[in-house]
């Protein structure tokens, strides 16, 4: 039995430790964002390509996936509350560092340092959530998590944008960055009720060695569907304003705000998801990720087949957010449910890398066939993505219950 469920924290408590875990989720996403509203300036201020200034964004976020899974072993191995303070500290340290920046080469190493701070979030967060929270308020603290890195997003390039006018780029990255600062300062003073994950009893409940979870079919299908379904969601935030406009003759404004309602919709959308969780109390979760994405591949391919009123357009996008962003709390869970007892860290440190790999591999392909003539292929496209995903998720699910099965069988 865990220390959370010995304590029996009350509601307050599981309040405290989301807001938490969540803010410093925030700031990982904020993070990430904050740096191309400054390309312009930086171009000016350096004399340097587009191409080399996207290449700090692509470092930092290059840097976080390919570390996530060792530092979740070591999160496993050592407790997630150190890696956390640690963590956010050099993030938060490394955007600050960035208003001293000489030239583009000292944006480069300490986006790559920023990056190493970063990859430390997915895995300390969920191993905390998962010993600190109560189960039956699991579903509503994954769904806070995801909703506060997704308006991380949403804030960063209006919020630096605003200082920028006020107080100059230099300023605006040093104040920032120092706001990751206090939130260290929060984590440590609270870290009493930040419990680690539940650790293994016995050797037969450890389960496999950290490599062979990892390269087992229920992970690498949980790994693959992350992936596919990140693709899915970048190909519509990269081209739908692009397709909309090639096909119908959508104007810009107009396919602005599908995309923009899109967004909206799949950050509430986790919210919904949450609380479904909860009522639910793990049942279901796979039918409702069912119902929920083929809804919104449906959505998709309204869009990218049939010519609509343009007053119809954004609400259509609402509506398929909401469904993206209420399936991914349920996918959260399932995820957590498959992990063997400590092995949370190196899990969603692994699968959770899957995210920013399936949002690059999708622009350039995509880009092509509108390149050929074909923009009416890309929503088509994008829908057969989750779908695929969908069908990944399935059997992860499916298999993670057989081994569970088999285990308990075996005993």
């Amino acid at each position: 039995m865990s220390a959370a469920t010995t304590e029996a924290p009350g509601a307050g408590q599981d309040a405290r430790i989301i807001a938490l875990i969540g803010t410093g989720h925030f700031l990982s996403h904020f993070y990430m964002l904050c740096l191309p509203p400054l390309f312009l300036v930086w171009r000016e201020e350096f004399g340097v390509s587009y191409a080399e200034l996207g290449l700090t964004v692509a470092l930092m976020s290059g840097t976080t996936a390919l570390l996530q899974t060792p530092v979740g072993f070591a999160v496993d191995r050592y407790g997630a509350r150190p890696f956390l303070v640690g963590g956010t500290l050099i993030m938060a340290l490394a955007i600050s560092g960035m208003a001293f920046a000489p030239g583009v080469w000292a944006l480069w190493l300490l986006a790559i340092l920023s990056g190493v701070g970063n990859s430390v979030i997915h895995p300390a967060d969920y191993a905390i959530l998962a010993g600190s929270i109560r189960q039956e308020r699991m579903g509503r603290a994954f769904a806070m998590h995801t909703f506060t890195g997704n308006l991380g997003f949403a804030l960063a390039p209006p919020i630096i944008a605003l200082l920028m006018t006020v107080m100059g780029w230099r300023e605006a990255l040093l104040l920032v960055g120092l706001l990751g600062v206090p939130v260290v300062g929060a984590i440590l003073l609270q870290s009493r009720i930040l419990k680690d994950q539940a650790k293994p009893k016995t050797a037969d409940e450890a389960g496999p060695s950290g490599r062979e979870l990892l390269l087992s079919r229920p992970m690498l299908l949980f790994f693959t569907f992350f992936l596919l379904s990140a693709a899915a969601g970048s190909g519509i935030q990269a081209f739908v304003i692009t397709v909309l406009g090639k096909l119908w003759a959508t104007p810009i404004a107009t396919a602005s705000m599908v995309l923009t309602g899109y967004m909206a919709g799949a950050t509430g959308g986790t919210l919904i998801g949450g609380w479904f969780v909860d009522r639910a109390k793990g049942g279901g979760l796979m039918a409702f990720m069912t119902i929920l994405t083929l809804f919104a591949m449906a959505m998709f391919l309204v869009l990218g087949l049939v010519a609509l009123p343009e007053i119809a357009l954004p609400g259509i996008g609402l509506l398929a957010g909401l469904a993206m962003g209420a399936s991914r709390t349920p996918r959260d869970v399932m995820l957590k449910d498959a992990c063997p007892p400590g092995q949370i860290g190196k899990v969603f440190g692994f699968v959770s890398s899957g995210l920013p790999l399936g949002g690059a591999i999708t622009p350039v392909p995509l880009g092509f066939l509108i390149d050929m003539g074909y923009p009416i292929l890309v929503l088509p496209v994008v829908a057969v993505l989750l779908g695929l995903s969908l069908l990944c998720a399935g059997g992860a699910r499916a298999s993670s219950k057989a081994t569970k099965a088999r285990a308990v069988a075996a005993e």
